[in-house]
């Protein structure tokens, strides 16, 4: 573990501000040293897709199975800057559930004007109805990293609804259309507002937020990361090869990816499954991690 970590816990006001609206801005989360080779390493794999036809130069393309190809990819599992914000929300017994990337070019010249490309959900699928409380549970949460700049709205921004993570809040009338040729929306929530943020910036959301898609109108081939976290006795969300990167991982980012001595230590863990609480006793003493609330400051 990067003890870099150390200088990047949740504070008070940030876990409030989570807690209270689902959603945390981590700005400069990633260096621009780091960003240019995440950058590459999505632009390789993007640049294949399309010369194999399995990305459409005027549509979305998105991918899951990228952990194990470019070491920037890897290097994000436990990422100094989100990671202490991740542990500090969902506690130590998580791992990297999920992960996929976005690639959105610009809308093409000749789009049809059309409404209804909102796409409102609440992650997870099923969960949401075969889990049906009040409030839905947290199970995990998103950190997305912003490679491209979206500062500003219409660059393909995803939208977010404060503090909808309590409310189970129904989807519009109008929502869910999948038409890429889509450019303009109509009936945006008034509580709606799409995040606009630089270069470089992380967006931690909790699963449970309302949140939607909305086209790219500018110049600007939008693209972006997302990595989930969730608790250890979650199934793995993607197909992430990622078996062959244990031996090479310290123990922390071997548990992040996944591994385990035995299928209950995920139900019940071992110190050798949950490495990650090992150190946090090591750093902050037991009551760091018996303690219901989440670790930080």
């Amino acid at each position: 573990m990067n003890r870099e970590s150390l200088n990047h816990l949740i504070t008070e006001d940030e876990r409030e501000h989570f807690e209270k609206q689902g959603y945390l801005y981590i700005p400069n989360a990633l260096s621009p040293v780091l960003r240019d080779r995440l950058l590459n390493a999505v632009d390789k794999l993007y640049d294949d897709a399309l010369a194999t036809g399995r990305a459409n130069p005027q549509n979305q393309w998105g991918y899951s199975n990228f952990i194990g190809i470019d070491d920037a990819f890897l290097d994000l599992v436990d990422h100094p800057t989100t990671l202490p914000k991740v542990w500090g929300i969902l506690g130590w017994n998580i791992y990297l559930y999920h992960a996929h990337l976005h690639v959105k070019p610009p809308a093409p010249e000749d789009a049809q004007v059309g409404d209804g490309w909102l796409e409102w959900h609440q992650d997870s699928g099923r969960v949401n109805i075969e889990m049906e409380t009040h409030p839905r549970p947290r199970l995990s949460l998103k950190v997305a990293y912003f490679l491209t700049d979206v500062s500003e709205p219409g660059r393909g921004n995803f939208y977010i609804r404060p503090g909808s993570h309590y409310s189970d809040v129904p989807l519009p009338e109008s929502e869910i259309s999948r038409d890429p040729r889509e450019k303009t929306s109509s009936d945006i929530p008034d509580d709606a507002i799409p995040v606009c943020v630089e270069p470089g910036t992380a967006v931690l959301f909790d699963r449970r937020l309302w949140h939607s898609r909305s086209p790219n109108t500018s110049d600007i081939t939008r693209k972006a990361l997302f990595y989930g976290y969730g608790y250890r006795w979650i199934r793995p969300k993607d197909d992430m090869v990622v078996e062959h990167l244990y031996e090479r991982s310290d123990p922390i980012r071997r548990q992040l990816l996944g591994d385990a001595v035995k299928n209950n230590g995920r139900y019940i863990p071992s110190d050798d499954d949950v490495p990650l609480r090992g150190w946090l006793i090591e750093q902050f003493g037991e009551k760091s991690v018996n303690s219901q609330a989440p670790l930080g400051t």
